[in-house]
């Protein structure tokens, strides 16, 4: 079942962020089977807001849980907040799922 785990970054953490970046993008690559949509929330000029949105297909509230604390920018210590939050699927690249 899907999961969305929204990110918030600590304020002026930055340079945790891009310190741990490349393992982070590693650590998503290693589990791109679990992941339906995921990114960084950026503001409209483009700037990065600090945070993100992970939408993943895990079995359970603790599966997710697991999932975002193995991320190396949780384990940096980059997170201000983690919500998760679990999605029903209506309508996926257009096509509706209901």
């Amino acid at each position: 079942m899907p999961y969305i785990i929204e990110t918030f970054d600590k304020p002026g953490h930055q340079a945790v962020r891009q310190a741990h970046r490349a393992e982070h993008l590693r650590f998503l690559e290693a589990h791109r089977d679990l992941l339906l949509a995921c990114g960084a929330k950026l503001a409209d000029d483009g700037s990065d807001l600090g945070g993100g949105l992970y939408v993943v297909d895990l079995d359970s509230r603790e599966d997710a849980q697991h999932f975002i604390e193995a991320d190396p920018f949780h384990q940096a210590g980059l997170f201000e907040r983690v919500l998760i939050t679990r999605w029903r699927k209506a309508y996926v690249n257009g096509h509706c799922l209901l």
